[in-house]
């Protein structure tokens, strides 16, 4: 059953599909959070709080819609909200117990994290969409309400400057 199928039916009531849902897509999610810097305990909160906004929203799915957009489009409002909230957002250097959220935990994993908070908010995003999300630039650029060649172009851009930041900090 593809993503799609399984949204419809929890729009239609079946609300156990949604535990699929959260299978498919909670360390995907989980890692959305993680790699905006935020704590691994607040990261699951928010992971938590895109489920509980796709059962509260759920009647605003429509047929057609390619879920991965719309529950990634969920997470940044989510995130958006997060931030309003806490103005004052996690510094990197606070960051603990990020645990089973990356696959690899190496110096160069944390130069990488390191360099990737340098690089400004609209070429981070796309690039921890295209990179991390695996998402295509059809749906980032459907969720950020971007042409497909801006997000190229972003995407180009934010990899160049990643580039240089990345070596900077490995020759420092």
């Amino acid at each position: 059953m593809t993503d799609e199928q399984a949204m419809l039916l929890v729009t239609e009531g079946n609300t156990d599909q949604a535990a699929i849902l959260y299978e498919r897509y909670k360390k995907s999610l989980l890692n959305f959070f993680v790699y905006r810097y935020v704590p691994y305990e607040t990261a699951r909160d928010l992971t938590q709080q895109v489920f509980w906004r796709l059962l509260r929203y759920r009647n605003t799915y429509k047929a057609g819609t390619v879920f991965k957009t719309w529950i990634y489009e969920i997470a940044r409002n989510v995130w958006h909200d997060y931030t309003k909230q806490n103005p004052e957002l996690t510094e990197l250097s606070e960051l603990t117990n990020v645990g089973d959220a990356f696959d690899e935990t190496t110096d160069q994993n944390e130069q990488l994290h390191v360099a990737l908070a340098q690089l400004p908010q609209t070429y981070r995003e796309v690039l921890l969409m295209s990179r991390f999300q695996d998402m295509s630039y059809d749906e980032i650029g459907e969720t950020l309400g971007l042409s497909v060649a801006n997000v190229k172009v972003r995407v180009f851009r934010a990899m160049q400057q990643l580039r240089d930041i990345y070596f900077k900090l490995d020759k420092a």
